[in-house]
């Protein structure tokens, strides 16, 4: 029962929002992606617990792989995922990390299954952009780009925790968001449907079968960590060429960890995204940084470049 099914949902639409999370609700942890460090976990559940849920981490979290890259084998990863996502006792599924994998069991998952289950939180970020494009175009769902509780980052970034927290249990406090100093690389205004993420994994899951077609009418978030200017300017072009960013409204731009120079990376933005003539944010402040944001995706939202902004029109999570 993989994923053979073609996706339900157009791109630039929005997506259903799950409900918000209260005291005492049941979170499952899975590892879609990269292998989990189990005191890094330990840690980071133990945040969790602080504010009072519960997390039920699946059984293949902490498995290993020949391919020292993986946290487990991929239909493992996937059943762990499918399980968690159709148990009607957990509230969320939270992403314990990132790394690589993702691709390798998105098509494994059961989509038909999974459409039954009822929409909950689904939160992570950087590799987990896979899994986000596919249950806006598979499932409808609006999703959560924000950090992950497997990762160090988490447990050294006390901003980042708290602006996830506020997320999940008081959505409507943190419906405009802002870095404390990002600029304007295009000035301007826009509203569209908030979509993206890390960059690479959006131009690697161009042509898939749970991929968005389009950035269409969306306000898009492009983030990095690890790849010089050349290979972001790679990735990039080939989402031009493909004709992805056609009609884009606007472009929020996030962190750029480990990628050289920023003067580097900002000029090869520049180069390529200001063409498309639309507005540009710079510095967000999402992503693999300090003080993380959590941004919703799948819900619409306005971007502002004078206040240096995005706001969404209704809260995250209901």
């Amino acid at each position: 029962m993989s994923g053979t099914s073609t996706p339900v949902h157009p791109a630039a639409a929005g997506l259903v929002r799950p409900r918000r999370l209260a005291a005492g609700d049941r979170v499952g942890v899975v590892a879609p992606a990269g292998p989990v460090a189990p005191d890094v976990l330990d840690a980071g559940l133990d945040v969790l617990r602080g504010w009072g849920l519960e997390p039920v981490v699946a059984p293949h979290v902490l498995d290993g792989h020949p391919c020292g890259y993986l946290a487990g084998a991929d239909q493992a990863r996937a059943d762990d995922l499918r399980d968690a996502w159709c148990d009607p006792d957990l509230a969320a599924v939270i992403c314990a990390r990132g790394g690589y994998g993702t691709q390798r069991m998105a098509d494994l998952l059961d989509w038909d299954a999974m459409r039954q289950a009822a929409p909950k939180v689904f939160l992570g970020y950087s590799d987990i952009t896979v899994l986000h494009q596919a249950f806006a175009t598979r499932l409808g769902v609006a999703t959560l780009h924000g950090p992950m509780p497997g990762t160090p980052g988490f447990l050294t970034d006390p901003a980042g925790q708290e602006h996830l927290r506020r997320t999940l249990f008081t959505p409507e406090d943190v419906q405009v968001l802002h870095a404390p100093a990002p600029r304007a690389l295009v000035p301007g205004r826009a509203a569209g449907v908030v979509l993206g993420g890390c960059l690479s994994l959006l131009a690697s899951d161009l042509g898939t079968r749970s991929g968005r077609p389009s950035a269409a009418g969306g306000i898009l978030l492009l983030e990095d960590v690890g790849e010089e200017a050349y290979r972001l300017d790679r990735f990039l072009t080939q989402l031009l060429r493909a004709g992805w960013l056609d009609g884009v409204a606007g472009i929020a731009l996030g962190s750029w960890e480990d990628c050289g120079p920023y003067d580097e990376v900002r000029a090869l933005l520049l180069d390529r995204l200001a063409p498309l003539g639309v507005p540009i944010l710079e510095d967000l402040g999402f992503g693999h940084c300090d003080a993380a944001l959590t941004i919703p995706l799948g819900l619409p939202a306005t971007l502002d470049t004078t206040t240096a902004t995005l706001t969404l029109d209704t809260p995250a999570l209901h």
